[in-house]
């Protein structure tokens, strides 16, 4: 990470307020709005801008002391925002202008709400390199955030020994979206979560924690404070939250997670290993061919929500603009419903239906297997797990979805080394009592081999160095 350092503002860095770029105006606006006695807040920059090659794509995160609400009970906090996910110049330096009309650069800006510790006469610099993370992660990616997604991070937000390890998105409740010359943005507060919170909005939804939250003052309170000294979880402060509100929306509602980058591969277990074509590439003379760019980037377009599994703290892919929150649920659901743009099979390369097929998690996408297909499956939906360590996909779908190129008659079926599985509601049941084991994160003694010889089907969790392997 390029090195960052605290400044006086914005004028130390940009001179007089009449030659400031007008995306930048914008947001001060709108600070100044909140904080009229702080129109010289203490900033964060990156030395080098990402427009003149550094690593950095957010040119200042501003850090402004908040008093809080003392009639909503919301407490004395560092309040931070980002400048540059939005169009700050116009001129393309960084982000391409294409009118007024639509979003600004990415669309929107990070903020964060910080509880401010006793004592405290600044606020802590943490934040900014968290943000400048997530920045990248959305340039790199070219994936946006939405409220109600969900970020995995495993490590303290402040490389502490805090349990809040994880983020959620909600929009911020000060900070109004706005227009600016170059487009809209809407400001996108971060909110830090324990482990058993962010589960709980994967297999629900993060709207429906993130109310939870607000309900509990010391885990957030109206205005979603992240507190790093949280030792408790909302289910520890009132565990009928789990039961009531939790299982029965996922019950009800299912999950909105529709898909995640993960540790998987599969096998064609109807074709011999020695097969030159096999699961995972179609082969033309001696060279694998894999999926076309055009698939690729279909795949990851409906993978914009997710958790990525790695050995470090890593980013998700997160949901586009269009959510499936935003439309009304119902037993008829498409590969087109969730994403921007459609997993379409390239013509070229052809489906095959397999007779038998072994499919392989390591441990942490092993246990999102009972969410797949207790909050997705039994309701009429699919879900995607996409390798980290190549093309590899595989897809679950239930009777009735839109698009899947399995079908009953073929339950199995490839298009290259995209696997489509296609389970009947009954199997679904059957197989949803044969992992529930796994619903736990706790580690247990590996490899776990789930079998349905009757459906020729096969599942194995094995150990992430199965997957590191370059031969795998």
């Amino acid at each position: 990470m390029d090195e960052m350092r605290p400044s006086s503002g914005a004028a130390a860095h940009l001179g007089l307020a009449s030659i400031f770029p007008p995306g930048l105006q914008a947001i001060y606006g709108e600070c100044r709005r909140l904080y009229p006695d702080q129109a010289n807040p203490l900033q964060v920059t990156a030395i080098v801008k990402y427009w003149l090659g550094g690593p950095d794509p957010l040119d200042y995160i501003s850090m402004y002391r908040n008093l809080g609400c003392p009639g909503q009970d919301v407490p004395e906090h560092w309040h931070y925002v980002s400048l540059g996910l939005s169009d700050l110049y116009g001129d393309n330096r960084v982000h391409e202008f294409t009118g007024q009309e639509g979003p600004s650069g990415f669309g929107f800006e990070l903020t964060f709400r910080l509880k401010r510790e006793a004592g405290e006469t600044a606020p802590p610099t943490w934040p900014a390199e968290l943000m400048q993370g997530l920045a990248r992660y959305v340039f790199q990616s070219e994936n946006t955030f939405c409220s109600g997604d969900h970020i995995s991070w495993h490590s303290p937000l402040d490389n502490s020994e805090s349990r809040i390890q994880h983020m959620l998105l909600t929009e911020d409740p000060q900070m109004q979206p706005m227009q600016t010359p170059f487009g809209h943005i809407s400001f996108l507060q971060i909110v830090g979560v324990c482990t058993e919170e962010l589960q709980a909005a994967q297999q629900w939804n993060g709207q429906g924690i993130l109310d939870l939250l607000r309900g509990v003052h010391i885990a957030g309170g109206p205005w979603l404070i992240t507190d790093m000294r949280r030792g408790e979880t909302i289910f520890d402060i009132d565990p009928h939250l789990q039961q009531e509100r939790v299982d029965k929306g996922i019950e009800t509602d299912g999950s909105n997670l529709s898909g995640v980058s993960a540790k998987c591969a599969w096998d064609d277990l109807s074709r011999p290993p020695e097969d030159e074509d096999d699961s995972r590439s179609i082969c033309i003379g001696s060279q694998p061919r894999r999926l076309s760019d055009k698939d690729t980037e279909q795949i990851r377009e409906a993978l914009r929500k997710g958790l990525e599994i790695n050995s470090k703290s890593v980013l998700p892919p997160i949901s586009s603009q269009k959510h499936s929150h935003d439309r009304p649920q119902s037993r008829k659901d498409s590969l087109e419903s969730e994403s921007s743009a459609a997993i379409v099979p390239h013509e070229l390369v052809r489906t095959r239906q397999l007779e038998s097929v072994h499919l392989k998690f390591n441990q942490e996408s092993g246990t999102l297997l009972p969410l797949c297909l207790r909050g997705r499956l039994l309701h009429g939906r699919h879900f995607t797990y996409k390798s980290i360590n190549g093309d590899t996909a595989i897809t679950f779908v239930s009777t009735g979805v839109e698009g899947a190129f399995a079908t009953e008659e073929h339950p199995y079926a490839a298009h290259g080394p995209w696997l489509q599985i296609l389970l009947t509601e009954e199997f679904v049941e059957q197989m949803l009592a044969d992992v529930q084991d796994l619903s736990t994160r706790e580690v247990s003694k590996l490899p776990k081999e789930y079998s349905w010889p009757d459906k020729k089907i096969k599942i194995s969790v094995l150990p992430d160095t199965v997957f590191d392997s370059p031969l795998q």
